[in-house]
Order: C-alpha cells, then sequence, then structure tokens
C-alpha cells in the first residue's frame, strides 16, 4: 500500500471516528450508505449486484474511489440473492427472477393466517430459541429443509451443506473488500456487526407485522418472555460479528417498534425494555452501536436519551433531525436528515441548501456525519449525490477540528454477559452444549480443554448459521 493513501486511510479514519465520538473533527466526514445506487453509477443492473456479490464489492469500491468519501459499507445491498436460494428461502423476490431485473430485492411479508411462527408456538420459542429456529422455522422459511421426524432428503442436506459453505465464502470476502478500499482508495469501514430489536425479529422473520398485533393484543406477556428470550442471543450474535478494534459501530436497523405501527405502552413496555439493555452492554464492551432509525422516532427521543453519552450514533431518516439535535446533540454524534426524495427528484441547488441547512444547524460543534436519511437506492440522481458530497467537503470545515486517529478504541468496561433472558436449553452461541457431546463420548484420554474449545468453536459456527440466516437475510 502507497504511504499517501495509507495516510489518507488514517485521516478519514480519525475523522470518522472522531465525529462518531461526538467530537470536532477536520471537517463533516461523509458516509453515503448507497445501495442500489451504486449499481447504477458502476453500470450494473439491480440484478447484477444482488446476485454476484463480487459485482457489488466492485461498484462499491468504484463509488468509493470516485466520489472521495470517507467511509462506506462494503455492500450496503447486502442480502446476497445467490445465498437466498442455495437455502432455498421463500420470503424475497430476486431482482431478475421474481421481479425486473432493475427492481432492488423484496422482503415478502406473510400472510396474516400463514406467518412462519404460530401463535401457539411462543412456549417453544422461549423455552429454546436456536433449536426452535433449525427444529421449526427453517423448514417453513427455506423451501427444500425437511420437517423434523420427516424424511431426510438430497435436497435437505445440500441446502444446509450449500448454505453453511456459501455463508462463510461471502462473510470472509468482507474482510478482503475492507483491505481493497483502504488500500485503494483510502476509504474506512462504516459499520461492523449486525443487530435488530427482540420484538422487531418477532415482527419481521417470525409472526409477521399483522400477527405481531394480534400477540401483543391478545398474549402481550408471551410476546415480552419471547423478547427476554431472543435478547441474549441478539447481544451474542452483535458482539462477536462487531469490529474487534471497537472502531466501527454495530449497525442496528430499526423496523416496526416506533410509533404508529405499536402503540407508546408497547414500545415503553416491551420494545425498549428487552432493546436498551442489549446496547448497554454493548457499551460496556467497549463497542459503539448505530441506530439506524428508519420511518420516524421522534416519539421515543427521550427514551434513546438515557442511554450513555457516546454509547451510540443516531441516524435520523424521516424524523426531525433538527428535533434530535436539540434533544441529544450534545450526547451523541446524528447523522442522515438529507431527505432521499431530493437526491432522487430535486435540483443540484435544492440538494446544497438542505446540505448546508443541516450542517449549520446540527453540524456546528461537530458530532454529525453527512448521509442520506435513508439507504440510497438507483432512483437518485448521480448529479445530486455529487453535489452532496461536493458541497459538504467544501463547506463543512472545522478551523479548531483534527482528523487524528483515536489513540485507541473505546474502552471497554466489562465483558460480562448480558443476563437477562428465559432460554435455558442452550446458551447464547451454542447448538449442543459441551457436557451433552461429552457424555456420548468415549472417555478422553487426553487433554480434555483442547477438545472442547475445538468442539464449542466448531458447535458456533452452526449457531452462527442459524442467527444470521434469520437476521441477516
Amino acid at each position: 500500500m502507497a504511504a499517501n493513501m495509507e495516510q489518507l486511510y488514517l485521516e478519514r479514519l480519525g475523522r470518522y471516528t472522531t465525529a462518531l465520538r461526538n467530537e470536532k473533527p477536520d471537517r463533516v466526514p461523509i458516509r453515503p450508505f448507497v445501495a442500489e445506487f451504486t449499481a447504477k453509477y458502476a453500470g450494473y443492473t439491480c440484478q447484477e449486484v444482488t446476485q454476484d456479490y463480487e459485482l457489488a464489492f466492485a461498484a462499491a469500491r468504484k463509488c468509493a474511489a470516485d466520489f472521495d468519501w470517507d467511509a462506506v459499507v462494503g455492500n450496503m445491498v447486502y442480502v446476497w440473492t445467490g445465498l437466498a436460494q442455495a437455502i432455498g428461502l421463500k420470503y424475497y423476490a430476486a431482482p431478475g427472477v421474481e421481479i425486473p431485473p432493475q427492481t432492488g430485492f423484496q422482503y415478502i411479508e406473510p400472510a396474516e393466517n400463514n406467518a412462519w411462527m404460530r401463535p401457539d408456538e411462543y412456549d417453544q420459542l422461549i423455552e429454546d430459541p436456536t433449536g426452535y429456529l433449525f427444529n421449526v422455522w427453517l423448514p417453513r422459511v427455506a423451501a427444500p429443509v425437511s420437517e423434523i421426524g420427516a424424511p431426510a432428503t438430497f435436497e435437505n442436506n445440500l441446502s444446509f451443506l450449500k448454505g453453511g459453505m456459501a455463508m462463510l465464502k461471502y462473510f470472509m470476502a468482507f474482510g478482503d473488500q475492507a483491505r481493497r478500499l483502504r488500500e485503494e482508495s483510502g476509504t474506512a469501514s462504516a459499520i461492523a456487526g449486525i443487530l435488530k430489536a427482540p420484538m422487531d425479529i418477532i415482527a419481521d422473520k417470525l409472526r409477521g407485522y399483522l400477527g405481531l398485533l394480534d400477540d401483543l393484543q391478545n398474549r402481550p406477556k408471551k410476546v415480552l418472555a419471547a423478547c427476554e428470550a431472543l435478547a441474549p442471543h441478539l447481544f451474542n450474535v452483535a458482539l462477536g460479528s462487531s469490529d474487534p478494534t471497537g472502531m466501527a459501530p454495530i449497525g442496528y436497523w430499526m423496523h416496526r417498534g416506533c410509533v404508529p405501527f405499536v402503540n407508546p405502552q408497547t414500545f415503553n413496555n416491551i420494545y425498549w425494555p428487552t432493546m436498551k439493555p442489549i446496547v448497554q452492554e454493548l457499551w460496556r464492551n467497549g463497542r459503539q452501536t448505530l441506530f439506524y432509525a428508519e420511518g420516524n422516532w421522534d416519539h421515543h427521543l427521550d427514551s434513546f436519551a438515557e442511554l450513555p453519552d457516546r454509547s451510540i450514533v443516531y441516524h435520523v431518516d424521516q424524523g426531525d433531525i433538527f428535533k434530535a439535535h436539540r434533544r441529544f446533540g450534545d450526547k451523541f454524534c446524528l447523522s442522515g436528515g438529507l431527505p432521499n426524495v431530493l437526491l432522487g427528484y430535486g435540483t443540484e441547488q435544492q440538494v446544497r441548501d438542505a446540505c448546508r441547512k443541516i450542517i449549520d444547524g446540527v453540524a456546528r460543534d461537530g458530532g454529525y456525519v453527512m448521509d442520506a436519511s435513508a439507504i440510497v437506492q438507483n432512483d437518485a440522481k448521480v448529479e445530486n449525490i455529487r453535489a452532496m458530497t461536493d458541497f459538504t467537503r467544501e463547506y463543512g470545515v472545522y478551523s479548531d477540528g483534527h482528523s487524528a486517529p483515536p489513540a485507541r478504541a473505546l474502552e471497554p468496561q466489562t465483558t460480562a454477559a448480558l443476563k437477562f433472558g428465559r432460554g435455558t436449553r442452550r446458551a447464547p452461541g451454542v447448538c449442543t452444549p459441551w457436557q451433552e457431546k461429552k457424555s456420548g463420548m468415549p472417555p478422553i484420554s487426553g487433554d480434555e480443554a483442547i477438545v472442547k474449545r475445538i468442539w464449542e468453536e466448531n458447535d458456533g459456527l452452526g449457531n452462527m448459521y442459524i442467527w444470521q440466516v434469520l437476521l441477516s437475510f
């Protein structure tokens, strides 16, 4: 890597992380979450970047280099439909297959009377989340997977083999993508790891939104208990998939837990009490969480302000970024707030005017990252993305800021695991507990510790598989 490119990378990493810590860098960092826009810019279809992640990686690198951004996500398209098809997942419509090649992939909401999880199955989920996902949920959402007790088919066996190997191949490719972004354009990685709220998981992948609403009316205690059971597992995935250096925040994708999707009582009694401890525990382990507040979460700003200073980065979509700044601009870094509709249908001058308003009103004292309100798809105009970039680079300068990388990552305050949760059959990160495995083995004549360690490492890969299918695909 050329010395000047490494220096550029360190400056950008320093600029980005300084802002994330709600401090004042040398200028406003630029970190657009560009997804299908990268395909448009690089000359690919949505089908190409969704089906072939190497093309998606190349498109992200081209945008990072040509626009000279400070940080990007290695692949914001993220859902690799090749993996979804290898597993046989039923809940995606893939570009060029079920939908037109220039349309971004779509999630298919289950029918209210045929959700992936039945209303009478809460107790199974609560007692053993990992077992329920493997034994009940996966056979319903993955076409080739046989139900427990049914004959194992060639397609069933192959779906696990292909799915597991494809997942490792895909995830391992992100390391090389981060290296190439660093070496080829001096670009920092924007996020690492994945997190969703327990109640969002129920709405997104288990009961569906309408099913969740029915449960909140008829069995709210079951919903709460399920969220409590899921929380330690979601924390485990978030921490395990995070940036080991603690530099990049964990992406927390906020879906349907806000008003008006649910009422304030549900948020206060179920959603937030089972989500807040996860964020607090991640912070105690030296990890920031990026609240990607899709939709409008203004009603809940007071709740988020309960969190420790700097523990989160708050991204504004349809909410009021100036209201968010007034409420906790002195506590957390903010990002976003530039309307996607403006990037798609406005003029270059309108984009510059909006950027000026945000920088003047939100970024005066640092702690702001320029980005669109929501993930940028292929309706955004190239000239408007360039106007956002160029104006921010020229106007968003701090005379008294700096771009020096932090001397160290965020300091962990504890390594304790999240305590609450009712599932007892399998601990987070585990498929088959060591003692259960050991009981079926012949006596160990040598060093049990090494046998146990290697078993648990490989067993954890199986756990990663099912939880990443649930969270990421």
